[in-house]
């Protein structure tokens, strides 16, 4: 019987894995279509950026309504709930490619996004009770590694169907026969992703009973949660507001990043390669954070998770550093190199917010999970300082980012932590 169980738990486990896939792969294709749209609309390096504003601000509208939409309607619902709100985003994305205006787009981004926040908000209660709670950061950053797996292939196959005669430099044309392939490619993607997604559907919905099965029920009675009374309890909680911030920053910083690879690559300055080719290069960094959270998994198993935090941003903070004063060749090195380190720090900096937090786990995950709106603030600012400078200085930000969370992990090592029974968790990129 307690074999039975045990399986079914794995299976369960399995199935809300797809999940992080589909979602890692999906946000990895803002990076070349950030790009694309540079060249296709003819937009500035802020104008480009607000594609990911448009998808990553749906963190901060939704983050919230998803943790009242989990506490009434359950994780099972919530999840086919999400997943639906996906195929309809997808659904307007092939509606802008075949008009070609770009607010489209931008609804697109921002409606398969809120779907998106809404699966991770689901997700974290559900992620945590299919595994025993002390192992919650070797779980969490191993299931991860599968959310990268989708990180690793989203930008090439997006470099590919995006980027094929794509100029942005200044001084360069795109042809019509390159804007007509671009979307037509767009086209393609999303068609193909909201297949993608309502397979999963149909996964989750044949395995509803035993994912609810494998679940035990929340800890807490959350039936007449309020978005209200959920804010309130995790601003009462300095270290569900220090969590915050640690989530801002570092989604920010590694959103930036990624969408402004392709045309860091790009640049003169740096590599001077084809769009397309710099695009696909663009795999690299989030397959660095692939091997990074393999990795991660084993030393989280020996190696205290703020001490490791603490190490892994330093060494990001250094990477920034470097790309930014050096610039060349090795700067472009460097610059795919910091994926490697971000590998482990979403799921470490949420989990020991959980575990140092007063607020309940709905509340701090769900105000963790609206922290991720720092994806929509950073990338503008990084595009406002490359289009005034250039893409080697506009590392500046995020090494600052990453300097304030070495502090939030060396802060964490000498503070009192609270037992919880089931900690939640999520997972982002």
């Amino acid at each position: 019987m307690q074999q039975r169980a045990s399986a079914g738990v794995t299976g369960a486990y399995a199935l809300v894995t797809c999940l992080f896939f589909a979602w890692g792969f999906i946000t990895s294709l803002v990076d070349p279509l950030v790009a694309a749209v540079k060249g296709i609309f003819h937009l500035s390096d802020v104008e480009a950026q607000l594609s990911a504003s448009a998808f990553f601000i749906a963190y901060g509208v939704m983050s919230l309504p998803g943790a009242v939409l989990l506490a009434r309607a359950k994780s099972v619902p919530t999840v086919l709930i999400s997943l639906a709100m996906m195929v309809a985003g997808c659904l307007i994305m092939l509606l802008a490619a075949n008009m070609a205006v770009y607010p489209v787009v931008l609804l697109g981004l921002f409606v398969m996004a809120s779907g998106i926040t809404v699966l991770q908000v689901a997700a974290n209660p559900l992620a945590a009770a299919l595994g025993p709670p002390e192992r919650s950061h070797f779980r969490l950053t191993f299931s991860q590694a599968f959310n990268s797996l989708g990180t690793f292939i989203g930008p090439y196959l997006g470099a590919h169907l995006f980027l094929k005669g794509i100029e942005v430099k200044q001084g360069t044309t795109v042809s019509a026969a390159a804007k007509a392939g671009s979307l037509a490619g767009i086209d393609r993607a999303f068609f193909w992703i909201a297949g993608l997604i309502i397979l999963i559907a149909v996964l989750i919905w044949a395995g509803r009973r035993m994912i609810s099965a494998a679940a035990p029920p929340p800890p807490h009675e959350t039936a007449d949660l309020g978005i209200g009374a959920t804010v309130r309890e995790a601003l009462a909680s300095p270290w569900a507001l220090f969590g915050g911030l640690a989530i801002f920053l570092y989604v920010g910083a590694e959103v930036a990043i990624g969408t402004q690879m392709a045309l860091f690559l790009n640049s003169t300055s740096v590599w001077n390669v084809p769009l397309e080719t710099a695009g696909k290069y663009v795999s690299l960094y989030w397959g660095g954070a692939m091997v990074g959270r393999l990795v991660g998994s084993a030393l989280l198993t020996r190696v205290p998770a703020p001490q490791l935090l603490a190490v892994f941003t330093a060494a990001a903070c250094g990477l920034c550093l470097f790309a930014f004063s050096m610039g060349g060749v090795p700067s472009g090195y460097a610059a795919l190199s910091i994926g490697l380190f971000n590998s482990i720090m979403f799921p470490v900096i949420f989990t020991i917010t959980l575990e140092r937090s007063t607020a309940s786990e709905e509340a701090t995950s769900g105000f963790l999970c609206f922290s991720i709106v720092g994806g929509a603030a950073i990338p503008p600012i990084v595009g406002l300082v490359s289009q005034h400078s250039s893409y080697v200085t506009a590392f500046i930000v995020p090494a600052a980012c990453y300097a304030v969370l070495c502090l939030f992990a060396i802060a964490s090592r000498r503070a009192r932590t609270h037992l919880r029974d089931e900690p939640a968790a999520a997972t982002i990129h």
